[in-house]
């Protein structure tokens, strides 16, 4: 293109430089070149140049808005971009994605380090599918249950809670090094290929797992047959095992002890761990240590459908893992009528009906493990199937019965110890400390022996038409004995506040505490249901027609029916 310029009067041709130049320098370079003495040339060039100023500001503003719309027309009109997790690379550039339950061999983009990819990552993936972005892991994703770990590290998790159902996945790169166990949770990302993150599940590790406190079998007063039983059963086939084998006998899986409540079962399945433990030791030299899983069994009950049944394999599958760690393994389930009772064929189905075929898979799933041992407690073990009660599973049922007179003596023994403060003046009575227990303790066992109408306490009508009153005696038990010393203590503590000097338990604070026992206790129950009664009594259930408790009211009708009579 070809302009015009004036110069000394005369039109010539000009041509313009390839170059772009700014107005305003053009502009500075006529300023200088003007004749110093035209001050009107000079006000129109400033304003000239005040001007292009002022229309290259607006142009460049002009411009930058121009940009900053194409760039949002070209985000608003482009596709967008799939989210896809990262699988692998088998090849440089390459990459294995899934986009939902599809999966695609994909090309990387170039300019994407594809060394920071890591298995579980989400990436972005364009119109043709390659990755050309890192987006991190997901923060979110669904929790499931572990079922199985494969050799390669793959996992089995379940698609469903009952756990009927499930699929193989890969571990996320941080999860690579992480030990994972059957039971444990773990976090997929939403497409369920990748498992993220590791939830180790408390509730088949540690729920269950009870402290076992040193309980040596002489704290335990009233039951040495009891114990004999439990010992040659569960002790022996433990401490001598190349006996049992060279016999060809199979140790005992598993034993019922059953009984009223209050006379010590939990403390005898306690003792059992504790003493077992020791004497192991003692034979294999090995520093063995005990893991006592105390299970309440109507907590394992649950409304919903297969829950029981999972919460069975978790406890076993805890067991056998502590087990093959070298743990010495037992199983305490407390209230066993609960949930393994005995199975019915109505048109309703009960939740034992399940839970009893679970807990015999389990129990038979045991005998290739010499170190766990099943112990049940019931106070109804009519109840419960018997299925499980069968030789092979639950072999022996170990009666914990009431003690008796000498046994209640040894049993208050242990909780009215030596170290209990006694009444001053009882002391004195007796010349000793010892001494004074001694009287205290007899004084206590006879006057909770002793045969009166204010000891009757309820009757039993059996079916050949007999009729046997039972009195305190008859229900003693060792939580019995123990609530009577706290009480007996509770009484000698406000004694010492009120009169402001030394106190000690006396035998009328034996004596008021045992009345108050049998009066408030909380073991027996308020009702006359004959339901709650037999769970107390050492009666066979079919011999039984009717329970009838003495009440007091009943004693008072009684003593003025016979003074009507005199």
């Amino acid at each position: 293109m070809k302009r015009e310029r004036y110069e000394e009067g005369k039109f010539e041709e000009f041509q313009p430089p390839e170059t772009s130049l700014r107005a305003l320098t053009l502009l500075d370079e006529i300023l200088r070149a003007r004749p110093p003495q035209d001050a009107r040339l000079l006000n129109y060039l400033l304003l000239l140049r005040h001007q292009l100023e002022v229309d290259e500001k607006q142009f460049q503003e002009a411009q930058k808005a121009l940009q900053e719309y194409e760039q949002v027309y070209e985000k608003l009109t482009s596709p967008a971009n799939r989210i896809g997790v990262y699988l692998g690379a088998p090849a440089d550039g390459i990459a294995i994605i899934a986009v939902g339950d599809t999966e695609y061999y994909a090309n990387i983009d170039p300019k994407l380090d594809a060394s920071n990819l890591q298995v579980g990552t989400r990436v972005r993936i364009n119109e043709a599918f390659a990755v050309v972005g890192d987006l991190g892991y997901h923060p979110q994703g669904p929790i499931v249950k572990v079922q199985e770990v494969l050799e390669d590290g793959r996992l089995r998790v379940a698609s469903d809670p009952q756990g009927m159902s499930g699929r193989l996945v890969l571990r996320g790169q941080e999860l690579t090094d992480v030990t994972i166990k059957p039971g444990d949770e773990v976090r997929m990302e939403p497409n369920l290929k990748v498992a993220l993150e590791h939830f180790a599940q408390r509730e088949a590790r540690d729920y269950y797992f009870e402290e076992v406190p040193e309980i040596p079998w002489s704290a335990i007063g009233g039951q040495e047959e009891a114990i004999r039983v439990i010992r040659d059963t569960i002790e022996l086939p433990l401490l001598h095992p190349e006996l049992f084998r060279k016999f060809e006998k199979q140790p005992l899986k598993g034993i019922l002890l059953y009984g009223p409540p209050g006379c010590g079962k939990t403390l005898i399945g306690k003792a059992t761990a504790y003493n077992l433990t020791q004497e192991y030791r003692k034979q294999t030299h090995r520093d063995v240590k005990e893991y006592f899983m105390y299970i309440s069994g109507p907590k394992i009950l649950n409304m919903w459908l297969g829950e029981s049944e999972r919460m069975v394999r978790e406890i076993f599958a805890a067991a056998r893992e502590k087990a093959r760690e070298g743990n010495l393994v037992f199983i305490f389930i407390d209230e066993a009528e609960s949930i393994l009772r005995v199975r019915n064929s109505g048109r309703f189905t009960h939740i034992s009906n399940t839970v009893v075929p679970q807990f015999c898979a389990e129990m038979d799933g045991l005998v290739s493990l010499e170190n766990v041992v099943v112990m049940l407690t019931s106070n109804r073990p009519d109840y419960i199937d018997p299925a499980i009660l069968r030789p092979g599973r639950i072999d022996r049922r170990v009666k914990v019965s009431r003690p008796d007179r000498r046994a209640s003596r040894d049993i208050l023994a242990i909780y009215l110890h030596p170290n209990i403060p006694l009444d001053p003046a009882t002391v004195h009575e007796h010349g000793s400390q010892e001494a004074a227990r001694e009287a205290l303790l007899d004084g206590a066992i006879e006057y909770l022996w002793r045969k009166s109408a204010e000891t009757e306490f309820v009757q039993v009508y059996l079916r050949n038409g007999s009729v046997e009153t039972l009195y305190w005696r008859d229900l003693v038990s060792g939580a019995l004995l123990k609530s009577v010393v706290d009480r007996a203590k509770d009484y000698a503590i406000k004694r010492a506040i009120e009169c402001g000097e030394d106190s000690g338990i006396s035998l009328p604070d034996l004596q008021q505490a045992i009345r108050m026992e049998y009066k408030e206790s909380e073991i027996f129950p308020k009702s006359d249901s004959q339901e709650d009664w037999l769970k107390l009594l050492d009666y066979e259930p079919d011999n039984v027609a009717d329970v009838r408790p003495i009440r007091p009211q009943d004693r008072e009708r009684q003593s003025v029916s016979k003074r009507n009579i005199v």
